[in-house]
């Protein structure tokens, strides 16, 4: 009796942890499903065309498990938001510097991926208050990521301010809309048309 004893006092403080590292994953995993959820759903419709049925739906969990774990529709897309920015940071920042086409590259990995997303946010910025700073972010990370990427044509012109605002035109989503979508190319064709362009450019202001 004592040795059942004495096994049952050594083994339950190790359960504990492992049940309580256990419910945190499995929250941390309802947290994710939910977040994507929301993610999808802006992808496929107007903001005012999703409730919190539709997401909680989505995640396959209820709704009262959306707002216990976030509070409201506005802070669930402000979470998911963020979730978004953070992938794509580190998505672009494994863009090479200095490599046209490696650039253009990443650039055009992100935009398949998320570009019509993105499109479709831009269509509500005027009536949805809540997606002007969410937007706002996205612009400074792309202008910022031109920055970085293109340092040494920047580096190299004559007016670096132009040549910078030039680029961040030039690698925008819009441009990308028109070469992919209103255009029909391949994604390869928009990224030999594109590279073509930044070659010619830099080409130009650095001579």
């Amino acid at each position: 009796m004592y040795l059942f004893t004495k096994m049952k006092e050594d083994t339950t403080p190790t359960r504990r942890p492992y049940r309580m590292t256990a419910r945190a994953e499995a929250a941390a995993e309802t947290a994710r499903r939910i977040l994507e959820a929301v993610v999808h759903l802006h992808s496929e419709r107007f903001h005012d065309q999703i409730t919190l049925d539709d997401i909680a739906e989505r995640a396959g969990v209820t709704v009262q498990t959306v707002l216990r774990r976030f509070g409201s529709k506005e802070q669930l897309l402000e979470a998911a938001a963020a979730m978004v920015s953070q992938q794509v940071v580190r998505q672009r920042r494994q863009a090479p510097v200095g490599d046209v086409a490696g650039a253009v590259d990443n650039l055009l990995t992100h935009y398949e991926e998320q570009g019509r997303a993105v499109l479709r946010l831009l269509a509500q910025e005027e009536r949805v208050p809540q997606f002007q700073p969410i937007l706002d972010r996205g612009r400074h990370m792309h202008y910022e990521w031109v920055a970085t990427t293109f340092r040494p044509f920047l580096d190299r012109t004559r007016d670096r301010e132009r040549l910078h605002a030039q680029l961040i035109a030039l690698l925008d989503v819009y441009v990308w809309k028109v070469l992919r979508l209103d255009l029909g190319l391949e994604p390869n064709a928009v990224g030999t048309a594109l590279i073509g362009m930044v070659d010619a450019l830099v080409a130009e202001e650095t001579a």
